[in-house]
């Protein structure tokens, strides 16, 4: 409990400084930079609206987002714990899914068992969950007595899970490391630095469409130049993040830097292909100017789980604890 509600290393690695710094700077030069590409005509009035309003939204999402995730282990965990129930609450609501409460409820109940498993520092449960969870999905489907359309609904129910429960869940055991603030920073920084280099890159330089069907207002090359920019980036910020472990070597850093900036983009062609599927340009209309919960936070989906995994095998995060709240409480 003394570490979970421990607030006292709130801002000691530079690396959460700098992230700080340039967030609080980003906000505030977002409304002068639109100006002067207005003034410049080089935005149009539709997108100079598409820029106050995803500014707007911006000042409103990111202490709401940061201060809880750079408080305290505690307060992250509930955070992401929160953001993995809103963007399952949108999947849900975009796909009908909702409708089979049963199911719903399996998959919420079992995001909030994630979240208590990362509070109590328990990677058995964390990793028994996903079997356990799919099971319960496949048997209470069977309940209603209705065989049609049975593996649509186990399988939207399973994928939502596996996504926002699991995966997500990943960024929240980080916490469990008392070194989990700059590492969470360079995750989710480098996802939203990808994004933004994808949408720059391709607004500027954008030819070839490669998922014509899937994500057609993206490019190639904002794709290939996100990935140039964001690899190396990523794998230069993580060398201070994780400076003397066995991870901290050119080659498993560039590594690192490969699978954040591959999986950003792969998360984001995922969600848009789920978009695509089920005929919606946004999963919500939550955040005016971004979308919803899961349209900003769609690069997570992928880097969450492949990062944790290949950061563990190398420096290993603090998953062994002497006293958990289960013991406590008997």
């Amino acid at each position: 409990m003394d570490y979970l509600f421990d607030t006292s290393n709130f801002l000691a690695h530079p690396l959460t400084i700098v992230a700080v710094v340039a967030i609080a700077a980003s906000l505030l030069a977002t409304p002068i930079v639109a100006y002067l590409l207005r003034r410049a005509r080089l935005v149009n009035e539709e997108t100079g609206r598409e820029i106050r309003d995803r500014h707007i939204t911006s000042l409103l999402l990111a202490p709401l987002l940061v201060i809880p995730l750079l408080l305290c282990p505690g307060s992250a965990i509930i955070a992401i714990t929160i953001m993995s129930l809103l963007c399952n609450r949108e999947f849900t609501k975009a796909t009908g899914q909702f409708r089979e409460r049963i199911l719903a409820a399996i998959v919420i109940i079992s995001i909030i068992a994630v979240g208590f498993a990362n509070l109590d520092n328990w990677p058995g449960l964390h990793a028994a969950l996903p079997p356990l969870v799919i099971t319960a999905i496949c048997a209470a489907a069977v309940l209603p007595d209705r065989p049609n359309r049975y593996l649509q609904r186990v399988a939207v129910a399973s994928f939502g899970f596996l996504l926002f429960g699991s995966g997500l869940g990943h960024l929240g055991f980080i916490a469990n490391d008392r070194n989990y603030r700059p590492i969470l920073v360079l995750l989710i920084m480098s996802a939203q630095l990808s994004d933004i280099a994808a949408y720059c890159i391709g607004k500027a330089l954008g030819r070839r469409r490669p998922f014509i069907n899937t994500s057609p207002n993206k490019s190639l090359e904002g794709y290939l130049g996100a990935i140039l920019i964001i690899a190396p980036l990523s794998a230069y910020a993580a060398h201070f993040v994780f400076k003397g472990t066995d991870l901290d070597d050119p080659l498993r850093l560039g590594v690192l830097g490969l699978i954040i900036a591959l999986g950003s983009q792969l998360g984001d062609l995922v969600l848009a292909s789920i978009k695509r599927d089920i005929g919606v340009k946004d999963m919500a209309n939550t955040l005016p100017g971004h979308g919803g919960f899961l349209d900003r936070f769609n690069s997570l989906l992928i880097i969450a789980p492949a990062a944790f995994h290949y950061i563990n095998h190398f420096d290993g995060f603090h998953m062994i604890q002497t006293h958990s709240l289960l013991e406590h409480m008997r």
